[in-house]
């Protein structure tokens, strides 16, 4: 059997390279099936950075990165941070990419497009551009 001289050798590690670059470039942004969001029964994210909404990276207090936010497989959701704690019922539109927050005794609702959404990270996007990126605990 002939082997592929070096340049060809190159020429296709090189468009093997491309190709998976490519690939894992396309699964950015992709909003995956609702149990991502509790897990099994629950599962805690954490924050991992913000940008405001020019886009521009929000520097995080120490409160900040101790923020916990824990999706339950029932509907609730729970949030806690060293200044103040939040509970209450949330809606997942997966298909429409939106997740509402309905705090308990709260008159209004928080509504964010869900970016993106894996086992491993959710991105939040608020009306006015700010987006919350966290990562699961």
């Amino acid at each position: 059997m002939k082997t592929m001289s070096s340049p060809l050798r190159y020429l296709a590690s090189l468009l093997m390279l491309v190709s998976l670059f490519t690939f894992s470039c396309k699964q950015e942004n992709k909003v995956g099936e609702t149990n991502l969001l509790y897990g099994t029964e629950s599962k805690v994210w954490k924050t991992d950075k913000e940008t405001n909404a020019t886009g521009e990276k929000v520097d995080q207090t120490s409160a900040d990165k101790k923020t916990e936010l824990r999706f339950y497989a029932n509907g609730n959701f729970n949030m806690t941070s060293p200044a103040q704690s939040m509970q209450g019922k949330y809606t997942f539109d997966q298909a429409g990419k939106k997740i509402t927050l309905t705090p308990d005794g709260a008159p209004n609702s928080l509504a964010f497009d869900v970016v993106n959404l894996t086992k491993d990270e959710i991105t939040l996007k608020a009306p006015d551009g700010s987006q919350m990126m966290l990562e699961a605990d």
